[in-house]
Protein backbone atom coordinates (compact mmCIF):
# COMPACT_ATOMS: atom_id res chain seq x y z
CA UNK A 1 0.00 0.00 0.00
CA UNK A 2 1.33 3.39 -1.01
CA UNK A 3 1.83 5.69 1.94
CA UNK A 4 0.51 9.25 2.06
CA UNK A 5 3.01 12.05 2.64
CA UNK A 6 2.35 13.79 5.95
CA UNK A 7 4.35 16.93 6.60
CA UNK A 8 6.06 17.06 9.96
CA UNK A 9 5.02 20.68 10.45
CA UNK A 10 1.37 19.61 10.09
CA UNK A 11 2.04 16.77 12.54
CA UNK A 12 3.20 19.36 15.06
CA UNK A 13 0.05 21.48 14.77
CA UNK A 14 -2.28 18.49 14.74
CA UNK A 15 -0.48 16.91 17.71
CA UNK A 16 -0.92 20.02 19.87
CA UNK A 17 -4.61 20.37 18.96
CA UNK A 18 -5.34 16.68 19.65
CA UNK A 19 -3.51 16.83 22.96
CA UNK A 20 -5.31 19.96 24.19
CA UNK A 21 -8.70 18.64 23.07
CA UNK A 22 -8.13 15.24 24.69
CA UNK A 23 -6.99 16.79 27.96
CA UNK A 24 -10.10 18.97 28.14
CA UNK A 25 -12.30 15.89 27.62
CA UNK A 26 -10.52 14.01 30.41
CA UNK A 27 -10.99 16.96 32.75
CA UNK A 28 -14.71 16.94 31.92
CA UNK A 29 -14.92 13.19 32.60
CA UNK A 30 -13.56 13.68 36.13
CA UNK A 31 -12.09 10.19 36.39
CA UNK A 32 -8.68 11.65 37.15
CA UNK A 33 -6.35 13.55 34.88
CA UNK A 34 -3.59 12.02 32.82
CA UNK A 35 -0.53 11.57 35.05
CA UNK A 36 1.35 13.86 32.63
CA UNK A 37 -0.82 16.88 33.34
CA UNK A 38 -1.97 15.91 36.85
CA UNK A 39 0.80 17.89 38.64
CA UNK A 40 -0.09 21.03 36.66
CA UNK A 41 -3.79 20.42 37.28
CA UNK A 42 -3.18 20.19 41.02
CA UNK A 43 -1.11 23.37 40.89
CA UNK A 44 -4.03 25.06 39.13
CA UNK A 45 -6.56 23.81 41.71
CA UNK A 46 -4.44 25.04 44.62
CA UNK A 47 -3.28 28.42 43.30
CA UNK A 48 -6.64 29.31 41.75
CA UNK A 49 -8.03 29.39 45.29
CA UNK A 50 -5.77 32.39 45.87
CA UNK A 51 -5.42 33.65 42.30
CA UNK A 52 -8.73 33.00 40.48
CA UNK A 53 -7.20 33.94 37.12
CA UNK A 54 -4.60 31.14 37.37
CA UNK A 55 -6.00 28.75 34.77
CA UNK A 56 -5.15 25.14 33.98
CA UNK A 57 -3.35 26.32 30.85
CA UNK A 58 -1.26 28.80 32.83
CA UNK A 59 -0.29 26.07 35.28
CA UNK A 60 0.77 23.91 32.34
CA UNK A 61 3.24 26.30 30.76
CA UNK A 62 4.54 27.45 34.15
CA UNK A 63 5.38 23.90 35.21
CA UNK A 64 6.77 23.05 31.78
CA UNK A 65 9.17 26.00 31.99
CA UNK A 66 10.57 24.41 35.16
CA UNK A 67 10.88 21.03 33.43
CA UNK A 68 12.74 22.57 30.47
CA UNK A 69 15.30 24.05 32.87
CA UNK A 70 15.58 20.66 34.58
CA UNK A 71 16.18 18.98 31.21
CA UNK A 72 19.05 21.35 30.45
CA UNK A 73 20.56 20.75 33.91
CA UNK A 74 20.31 16.94 33.76
CA UNK A 75 21.71 16.69 30.22
CA UNK A 76 24.22 19.52 30.83
CA UNK A 77 23.47 21.28 27.58
CA UNK A 78 21.26 23.99 26.17
CA UNK A 79 19.66 23.85 22.73
CA UNK A 80 17.54 26.25 20.73
CA UNK A 81 14.77 23.67 20.89
CA UNK A 82 14.38 24.26 24.64
CA UNK A 83 12.92 27.81 24.53
CA UNK A 84 10.90 26.80 21.47
CA UNK A 85 9.47 23.99 23.59
CA UNK A 86 8.20 26.65 25.99
CA UNK A 87 6.46 28.42 23.11
CA UNK A 88 4.83 25.09 22.27
CA UNK A 89 3.69 24.79 25.90
CA UNK A 90 2.28 28.32 25.73
CA UNK A 91 0.39 27.49 22.52
CA UNK A 92 -0.94 24.30 24.11
CA UNK A 93 -1.96 26.09 27.31
CA UNK A 94 -3.98 28.69 25.40
CA UNK A 95 -5.69 25.97 23.35
CA UNK A 96 -6.44 23.98 26.50
CA UNK A 97 -8.11 26.93 28.21
CA UNK A 98 -10.08 27.61 25.02
CA UNK A 99 -11.33 24.02 24.70
CA UNK A 100 -12.27 23.90 28.38
CA UNK A 101 -14.27 27.09 27.98
CA UNK A 102 -16.08 25.67 24.93
CA UNK A 103 -16.85 22.41 26.74
CA UNK A 104 -17.98 23.99 29.99
CA UNK A 105 -21.61 23.76 28.88
CA UNK A 106 -21.51 20.08 27.86
CA UNK A 107 -23.48 17.60 30.00
CA UNK A 108 -21.32 15.46 32.28
CA UNK A 109 -23.92 13.58 34.30
CA UNK A 110 -24.01 9.81 34.32
CA UNK A 111 -21.11 7.41 34.50
CA UNK A 112 -21.62 6.11 30.95
CA UNK A 113 -21.17 9.55 29.40
CA UNK A 114 -18.17 10.26 31.59
CA UNK A 115 -16.56 6.97 30.53
CA UNK A 116 -17.02 7.99 26.89
CA UNK A 117 -15.40 11.37 27.58
CA UNK A 118 -12.50 9.69 29.36
CA UNK A 119 -11.81 7.03 26.71
CA UNK A 120 -12.11 9.44 23.78
CA UNK A 121 -10.00 12.00 25.61
CA UNK A 122 -7.22 9.52 26.35
CA UNK A 123 -7.33 8.38 22.73
CA UNK A 124 -6.90 11.94 21.47
CA UNK A 125 -4.08 12.60 23.95
CA UNK A 126 -2.05 9.54 22.97
CA UNK A 127 -2.69 10.14 19.25
CA UNK A 128 -1.46 13.70 19.70
CA UNK A 129 1.71 12.71 21.54
CA UNK A 130 2.52 10.12 18.86
CA UNK A 131 2.19 12.88 16.26
CA UNK A 132 4.53 15.16 18.23
CA UNK A 133 7.16 12.43 18.28
CA UNK A 134 7.23 12.67 14.46
CA UNK A 135 8.06 16.33 14.06
CA UNK A 136 11.32 18.19 14.39
CA UNK A 137 9.60 21.21 15.96
CA UNK A 138 10.12 21.20 19.70
CA UNK A 139 7.20 19.48 21.46
CA UNK A 140 5.94 20.25 24.94
CA UNK A 141 8.44 19.88 27.77
CA UNK A 142 6.97 16.51 28.77
CA UNK A 143 7.66 14.97 25.37
CA UNK A 144 10.92 16.90 24.97
CA UNK A 145 12.26 15.45 28.22
CA UNK A 146 11.37 11.90 27.16
CA UNK A 147 12.82 12.34 23.66
CA UNK A 148 16.06 13.89 24.94
CA UNK A 149 16.65 11.15 27.51
CA UNK A 150 15.81 8.42 25.00
CA UNK A 151 18.25 9.86 22.44
CA UNK A 152 20.99 10.58 24.98
CA UNK A 153 21.06 7.09 26.51
CA UNK A 154 19.70 5.10 23.53
CA UNK A 155 16.66 3.84 25.46
CA UNK A 156 13.47 2.69 23.73
CA UNK A 157 11.17 5.71 23.49
CA UNK A 158 7.98 3.95 24.64
CA UNK A 159 9.74 2.53 27.72
CA UNK A 160 11.17 5.90 28.75
CA UNK A 161 7.68 7.35 28.29
CA UNK A 162 6.12 4.70 30.55
CA UNK A 163 8.71 5.27 33.30
CA UNK A 164 8.20 9.03 33.07
CA UNK A 165 4.42 8.62 33.20
CA UNK A 166 4.55 6.46 36.33
CA UNK A 167 6.97 8.89 38.01
CA UNK A 168 4.67 11.79 37.20
CA UNK A 169 1.76 9.84 38.67
CA UNK A 170 3.63 9.40 41.98
CA UNK A 171 4.53 13.10 42.05
CA UNK A 172 0.88 14.02 41.48
CA UNK A 173 -0.24 11.82 44.38
CA UNK A 174 2.29 13.47 46.68
CA UNK A 175 1.16 16.93 45.56
CA UNK A 176 -2.45 15.99 46.21
CA UNK A 177 -1.59 15.01 49.79
CA UNK A 178 0.52 18.14 50.25
CA UNK A 179 -2.09 20.55 48.91
CA UNK A 180 -5.32 18.94 50.12
CA UNK A 181 -4.41 16.63 52.98
CA UNK A 182 -3.42 13.01 53.40
CA UNK A 183 -5.91 10.54 51.95
CA UNK A 184 -7.67 13.23 49.92
CA UNK A 185 -7.26 12.78 46.18
CA UNK A 186 -7.81 15.71 43.83
CA UNK A 187 -7.28 15.13 40.13
CA UNK A 188 -5.85 11.68 40.92
CA UNK A 189 -8.32 8.87 40.52
CA UNK A 190 -8.60 5.43 38.94
CA UNK A 191 -8.34 6.95 35.47
CA UNK A 192 -4.94 8.41 36.33
CA UNK A 193 -3.55 5.01 37.28
CA UNK A 194 -5.00 3.35 34.17
CA UNK A 195 -3.50 6.07 32.01
CA UNK A 196 -0.09 5.67 33.67
CA UNK A 197 -0.05 1.96 32.89
CA UNK A 198 -1.19 2.02 29.25
CA UNK A 199 -0.34 5.51 27.99
CA UNK A 200 3.12 4.56 26.70
CA UNK A 201 1.78 1.44 25.04
CA UNK A 202 -1.04 3.35 23.32
CA UNK A 203 1.40 5.96 22.02
CA UNK A 204 3.51 3.13 20.61
CA UNK A 205 0.46 1.62 18.87
CA UNK A 206 -0.48 4.94 17.32
CA UNK A 207 3.12 5.33 16.22
CA UNK A 208 3.05 1.98 14.42
CA UNK A 209 -0.23 2.94 12.74
CA UNK A 210 1.16 6.28 11.58
CA UNK A 211 4.24 4.64 10.10
CA UNK A 212 2.06 2.20 8.17
CA UNK A 213 -0.14 4.94 6.74
CA UNK A 214 2.19 7.90 6.29
CA UNK A 215 5.62 8.95 5.14
CA UNK A 216 6.66 11.87 7.32
CA UNK A 217 8.58 14.55 5.43
CA UNK A 218 9.61 18.12 6.15
CA UNK A 219 7.83 20.78 4.13
CA UNK A 220 10.32 23.51 5.05
CA UNK A 221 14.14 23.27 5.44
CA UNK A 222 14.13 24.24 9.11
CA UNK A 223 15.09 21.02 10.85
CA UNK A 224 18.74 22.06 11.23
CA UNK A 225 17.71 24.95 13.47
CA UNK A 226 16.09 22.58 15.97
CA UNK A 227 19.01 20.16 16.42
Amino acid sequence: MKKTVFYTEAAYLLGIVLLAFGTSLMELADFGMSMIVAPAYLLHLKLSQILPFFSFGMAEYTLQAVLIVLTAVILRRFKLSYPISFLTALFYGLLLDGFMLLMSGLPAEGIALRIVYYCVGMGFCTAGVAMLFRTYISPEAYELFVMELSAKYNFKLSRVKTVYDCTSCVIAILLSFLFFGFGHFEGIKAGTVICALINGWLIGRFGVLYEKLFTFEDRFPLRKYFN
